[in-house]
């Protein structure tokens, strides 16, 4: 037996303080009830098993008031079930605890007597309170929180608060959850995809990082500074065609390795190249109006090909055919296993024919012409001889031209410095789909087969590159480095790489497109930044 309670037991039922206790006031006499059961405090956490649901009545709670119930005789344990059935009703059912008949006990309060219920002039002690029902809370006007005294306790500056986890009772939308498990914001009939788009919305996709500097720099002398000229082309074996001046070079990606395909001589000048399908014939405009046709393998020209009487600026292949257009302003197809030079001829246009380009299956051929006109041919229909669609919205040049690799019939064209557009048109109703400024003249155009995404390259006044995304034409990034023009532009074999030229006589390499999906490495050819001579 303690000091405190040695001196045994009263007639009343009730410990007696001993003499010992009494002559030391450093010692506390507590006389509990006799009616009341010791109880286990705890502060540990018990965790939901729903994520909204809430934790308001603890264990410990429950327990202090069971314990400070009045009950009497046999009645006590069927008051406290009834106690306990009220709490649960009221947590998981979101039941009002007004309703059933009956309402929760007030909070008690115990006092140094071991009593219960408030307390008049006497010292406070620690309050353990019985949290409110949701209902019961605002019903009150009081958000979720700890739950502070009781009405009808002592208010003193003692009193103290055990650890209780609750969290807020009502939704995004300033409802109740009547129950922890009721879905918030789904069940109560309100609007997910109005105010609460945060429900539904994951984490936006970071934008892809494009490198602003180009990784590898050559220097292409004599690279002319003429709008109306295409003197850059990559072919699919991953060899660079330049022409430069009278001559015409080789660069291979993967070596480095620079080849002087052709030198013409001071009197003539290369006006275009460009590469066949499979990259092992290249085709060479002369200024003369001559094409000559060469073996890239072994160095050697297999066939030249007249029909046009000024400059060849603009040539593209399709499989064995050949289209190329002048500034005479027709359009010559030639099929190069056939001894004739060609075999249909185009004449639509009323000025220099600037850019020619053959759709992904082949069946098409857009010219644009410095009569500010894109037109579409289909060579194999029976009056080839006209233009399917002709569009003429255009106010300046149009050169750039970029057939769509992801949507049948679309096509892309970009007018000069007066217009400085990039439209976009459906070829197979006439349609003109959107236009959208850029701001400077618009030189070249290409589409990325890899994603639906698109490049740019402009002259006068921002000599920029510009790479789009085409739904909304949302700018992606925008390429500085050339200090003229850029008029010159061509893709890798994988589509991650562009290369552009400019009449400041450099070609400047850019990674600005993913790779294709089944690849996991880089380009081809890619390098670390360094700059050498083509020439």
């Amino acid at each position: 037996m303690d000091d405190e309670y040695g001196g045994g037991r009263n007639h009343g039922g009730e410990f007696a303080p001993s003499s010992n206790a009494a002559a030391s006031p450093s010692k506390r006499v507590v006389q509990p009830s006799s009616t009341s059961k010791p109880v286990s405090y705890s502060d540990r956490f018990i965790p939901s098993r729903a994520g909204t649901s809430r934790l308001d009545c603890t264990v410990l709670e429950r327990e202090t008031v069971a314990s400070h119930v009045p009950v009497k005789g046999q009645d006590k344990d069927q008051d406290s079930a009834s106690v306990y059935g009220m709490v649960i009703r009221s947590e998981l059912l979101g039941c009002s605890s007004t309703g059933g008949g009956a309402s929760l006990p007030s909070s008690p309060e115990k006092n140094p007597q071991g009593g219960s219920g408030g307390s008049t002039g006497e010292a406070s002690v620690p309050h353990f309170g019985l949290l409110e029902s949701p209902m019961g809370r605002m019903s009150n006007g009081r958000a979720g929180g700890v739950a502070g005294p009781s009405s009808q306790g002592t208010p003193g500056t003692g009193r103290k608060t055990l650890f209780r986890y609750v969290t807020d009772s009502s939704d995004a939308y300033g409802n109740v959850c009547k129950s922890p498990f009721q879905q918030r914001g789904l069940l109560d009939g309100s609007d997910i995809f109005g105010s609460n788009e945060s429900t539904f919305t994951s984490p936006g996709r970071l934008p892809r990082r494009i490198n602003r500097s180009p990784f590898k720099v050559l220097d292409a002398p004599q690279l002319a500074d003429d709008f109306y000229l295409n003197l850059v082309d990559w072919s699919a074996t991953n060899t660079l065609a330049v022409g430069l001046g009278s001559a015409v070079y080789l660069w291979s990606a993967c070596t480095s390795k620079v080849t002087r395909l052709v030198d013409l001589g001071r009197d003539t000048s290369v006006c275009s190249v460009a590469w066949s399908q499979r990259g092992h014939y290249l085709s060479v405009g002369v200024d003369n109006g001559d094409v000559q046709l060469w073996d890239a393998v072994k160095c050697r020209r297999l066939r030249l090909m007249a029909g046009h009487r000024q400059r060849v600026g603009c040539m593209n292949w399709s499989h064995h055919v050949l289209a190329t257009g002048s500034r005479d302003r027709s359009i010559l197809l030639r099929d190069v296993r056939a001894p004739e030079h060609s075999y249909a001829k185009l004449s639509a246009h009323r000025s220099e024919v600037c850019g020619l380009k053959w759709s992904p299956d082949d069946r098409e051929i857009a010219s644009g012409g410095n009569d500010n006109h894109l037109m579409i041919w289909q060579p194999g229909h029976s009056s080839s001889s006209d233009p399917v669609q002709k569009f003429s919205l255009h106010t300046a040049a149009v050169k750039a031209i970029a057939w769509s690799p992801h949507q049948h019939g679309l096509i892309a064209s970009g007018g000069g410095t007066a217009d400085r557009c990039i439209k976009f048109w459906n070829t197979s109703t006439g349609a003109a789909l959107n236009s959208v400024d850029t701001g400077s003249q618009v030189c070249n155009l290409a589409w990325s087969k890899n994603v639906n995404e698109i490049v740019s390259t402009h002259g006068y006044s921002q000599n920029q590159i510009i790479v789009w995304r085409y739904q909304g034409m949302q700018k992606l990034a925008t390429l500085t480095g050339h200090t003229l023009r850029v008029l010159y532009l061509a893709c890798s074999p994988d589509g991650q790489t562009i290369v552009t030229g400019a009449g400041d006589e450099t070609l400047r390499f850019w990674n600005v497109f993913p790779g294709p999906k089944a690849q996991a490495g880089g380009a081809a050819g890619v390098g670390s930044m360094m700059r050498t001579v083509i020439r």
